[in-house]
């Protein structure tokens, strides 16, 4: 499975010049499986999301995602803030898979308190893992990589890889980089990060996005501080003998 991170540099509030800004870096790769957009791609990192956040039944950012991925016969991974038919307001992490038409959705679970999020946001409680191309694929969203035992692999929370998608500013940049690895390792997981560049009104971001193999290594990475791709090929065959050869998840603790 090919996958591209899309490290965007986010417009704020301009959801259609972010659509044009994903469409240019999608055309440098234009033959991945997977596609993986930044946490909130289409507005910026929208803590009051008023006038911000779009209606889900008519989010233009939701229905490119859903052409794209149709047209292109990939799947596209990524957030958006939306307000539902019921006005609850969600950070919706969607993986949309183009081949068959389906999508699936992550709430995420763990708002990011000292930002404000809480204040207008409803946190998810259920976890979600997609299955595509025989991976099966979980999805987070950029403050739970600071809680393992959310995302702890367990009899019931099985997967192959997980997708880490951020606002993560410069400030923080050093704990991005430990995370995001040492979710990869202590799960024996391929981790798929992806964090925006640009900046709002109150950060700097980076990006420094990559995806990482189970053992920790960098497989690929974005440059610093510009929009750009990284592209990777996922062995899962790879993934299974490591596994079976260096059994640590046989021996995580069970309570």
């Amino acid at each position: 499975m090919k996958v591209t991170i899309l490290q965007l540099d986010i417009a704020w509030g301009q959801p259609e010049e972010n659509i044009r800004r994903a469409e240019a870096l999608m055309a440098q790769q234009p033959d991945s499986d997977l596609y993986v957009l930044p946490e909130m791609w289409s507005t910026g990192f929208a803590t009051e999301p008023m006038n911000i956040a779009e209606d889900e039944s008519a989010s233009i950012s939701l229905q490119w995602m859903k052409s794209t991925a149709r047209r292109n016969q990939c799947a596209i991974s990524g957030s958006i803030a939306i307000k539902t038919a019921n006005g609850v307001y969600k950070n919706r992490h969607y993986f949309i898979d183009g081949r068959t038409e389906r999508f699936s959705y992550y709430d995420k679970h763990h708002l990011f308190c000292y930002g404000g999020e809480d204040q207008f946001y409803e946190p998810g409680e259920e976890h979600t893992v997609v299955e595509y191309m025989g991976f099966r694929i979980l999805l987070l969203t950029c403050y739970d990589l600071r809680f393992p035992v959310w995302s702890r692999y367990a009899d019931k929370l099985q997967y192959d890889a997980i997708i880490a998608i951020a606002n993560w500013p410069e400030s923080r940049q050093n704990a991005w980089q430990i995370l995001t690895r040492a979710r990869a390792i202590e799960n024996q997981a391929y981790l798929i990060g992806c964090n925006r560049v640009g900046d709002d009104a109150y950060s700097h971001y980076r990006g420094m996005s990559a995806i990482i193999s189970p053992i920790g290594k960098t497989l690929t990475a974005c440059p610093a501080n510009v929009s750009s791709t990284a592209s990777f090929l996922l062995n899962l065959e790879s993934l299974r003998q490591k596994r079976e050869k260096f059994k640590v998840l046989q021996d995580r603790d069970i309570r």
